[in-house]
Formats: C-alpha cells, sequence, structure tokens
C-alpha cells in the first residue's frame, strides 16, 4: 500500500513590514513627482518631460498596488480559507498594475506621435529644471529601496547554500529595477531637452516619449510575465525541480519519480509533492528528509508505491 508524508519544513511568507514602509515613502515621493512632470509636460508642451511624468506613474501605480496587496495579505494572513498564505495578493497586485501600464504605454505612444505630426514650442529652461527634479526623486527612491534588494540577496547567499535561487519580493524588486528605468528614462528626456534648446533638435523631444512608451510596454509585459507564472503555477522549469530530481537520483535507497509537482507558495518558497516507486522498503520521511537540504521547499508531500 502506498505511504505518504506530508510537512511544513518552515513558514509560509508573511509580509515584509520593512518593505512595506520603503514602499510606502517612494509612493509618496513618486506621486509628487509625477505630478509635477505630468502638469509641466503639459504646460511647456514636453513630450519627453511627458513621457518621463507617465513613466513615474506607472511606478507610482505599481507600487500602490503593492501597498493594498501588502495590505490584504497582512489582513488575511490567518484565514483558513487560504491553504498556503495570501502571498499570492502581492502578486495578483503586480500582475494588475502590469495590465493598466500597458495601456499607460499605448497612450504615451499615441501622444507622442501625434507631437512629433504637429510639433508645438517647447518651454525648455522650466522643461528642463522639473525633468532634473525628477531623477534626483528617481535616484532617491532607488536608494530607497536598494537596502532591501540587497539585504535579500545577501540573505539569500547566507541562507541557501545549497541553491541559487532568486527569494525577492517580487513587486518590490520590479520597484527596484523599475525606479532605475526611470531614471534613464529621465536621462533620456534631459537630453532630449538640452538637445531642442541647443540646436534646435525639437523632434527629439517626441522621439524619447516614444522611448519612454517602449520602456514602460517592455517593463509591464516582463511584469506579466513574471507575476503571471506565479499565479498559473508555472514552476515546473524552477531550478528547484532539477535539484529534486537530482536529491533522488543520488539517493541511497533506489527510487523513480512516478510523479512530481512543484509550485510556488511565497517568495522564495516552493510546495512539492512526490510520488515515488521504490524496489527497497523506504519510509516517506526518510526521502523528506532528503529533500529537506533545499530550505526553499517549506511544504513536502512524498508518496511511496513498492514495485
Amino acid at each position: 500500500m502506498p505511504t505518504h508524508h506530508c510537512s511544513h519544513a518552515g513558514r509560509f511568507d508573511e509580509g515584509n513590514p520593512l518593505a512595506e514602509r520603503k514602499t510606502r515613502w517612494a509612493v509618496i515621493l513618486t506621486a509628487l513627482m509625477m505630478v509635477a512632470e505630468i502638469a509641466g509636460g503639459w504646460l511647456y508642451n514636453s513630450m519627453a518631460l511627458l513621457a518621463d511624468g507617465w513613466h513615474m506613474s506607472s511606478h507610482a501605480l505599481a507600487l500602490s498596488l503593492s501597498l493594498l496587496a501588502y495590505a490584504l495579505a497582512r489582513r488575511y494572513a490567518g484565514d483558513a480559507r487560504f491553504s498556503f498564505g495570501a502571498w499570492k495578493f502581492e502578486v495578483l497586485g503586480g500582475y494588475t498594475s502590469a495590465l493598466c501600464l500597458i495601456a499607460v504605454a499605448a497612450l504615451m505612444l499615441f501622444q507622442s506621435v501625434e507631437r512629433l505630426l504637429a510639433p508645438q514650442a517647447i518651454h525648455y529652461d522650466e522643461a528642463i529644471m522639473i525633468a532634473v527634479i525628477g531623477l534626483i526623486v528617481n535616484l532617491l527612491c532607488a536608494w530607497l529601496l536598494r537596502d532591501e534588494h540587497h539585504h535579500h540577496d545577501h540573505h539569500h547567499e547566507h541562507d541557501h547554500k545549497h541553491s541559487h535561487h532568486q527569494h525577492h519580493d517580487l513587486n518590490l524588486r520590479a520597484a527596484y529595477l523599475h525606479v532605475l528605468a526611470d531614471a534613464a528614462t529621465s536621462v533620456l528626456a534631459i537630453l532630449a531637452l538640452f538637445g531642442g534648446k541647443l540646436w534646435g533638435a525639437n523632434w527629439l523631444d517626441p522621439v524619447m516619449g516614444i522611448a519612454g512608451a517602449v520602456l514602460v510596454a517592455r517593463w509591464s509585459i516582463g511584469l506579466l510575465q513574471q507575476t503571471g507564472r506565479v499565479l498559473l503555477d508555472a514552476e515546473m522549469d524552477a531550478p528547484v525541480v532539477a535539484e529534486i530530481r537530482e536529491v533522488i537520483a543520488a539517493s541511497p535507497v533506489p527510487a523513480t519519480i512516478r510523479d512530481l509537482h512543484v509550485w510556488r507558495v511565497g517568495k522564495g518558497s516552493y510546495a512539492c509533492v512526490l510520488s515515488l516507486l521504490t524496489a527497497e522498503p523506504a519510509s516517506a520521511e526518510f526521502f523528506r528528509q532528503q529533500l529537506q537540504i533545499h530550505e526553499e521547499l517549506v511544504h513536502i508531500t512524498v508518496e511511496i508505491t513498492p514495485r
């Protein structure tokens, strides 16, 4: 008869208060600068500045949804309906924000092409001043989120010696990379405005707006792929799956994998359901202990079927 063993080898993610506080400050700073850049872009007829403002709005939107997800995850942390905790609220927030950002990118592209075909006078000095302030805010937000990003890397290197997985807060990591992209867009906007002011290259401004739209679209698609993968439990190509197979192949008790299911239940946490066929007597607990070398496996279920 088959034997089973199910265990929780660790605790599921219960939120990240430090990340939430840093995210809240980043939202406040970004939202203020976003309003200034969008208003300045419309007032001074700068598509590069407007694109940078919309790009910052995409960041503010993503982080705001992330804050909401943190709050929902806390609220439902003890809800028995969520078998593996409420962590996926965070992922769902990232997925929703990515859908919204694709619409923002399309609007940016349309407006930039329209301005390229029908140029308007740009108030360069004022637009440049706002763009420079925007760049400073971007760099400040990047610094604010960098420590959390680095902390996760260090924690990963120290506590997970047997694996090489990224255990980041998905939305926070995306926000960190997005802030860097925001900074790059700000630099492009400043260069475009200086080019128009010094050499009369007015076409640079809408072209940089198009570049900003492409940047937002690429980031949005990347976030859709990351979050969609988690929401659909498409994790069977994750490195941990190969590591599970390696553990079973190297086991002193010969066993054949009949069935294997792996899915993510936290930022760097996976659940595993494993069915093994063995020729020699062995317990499910024995194989569970073998698999616990990989600490990212926090929930392990093993079924043994003798040959």
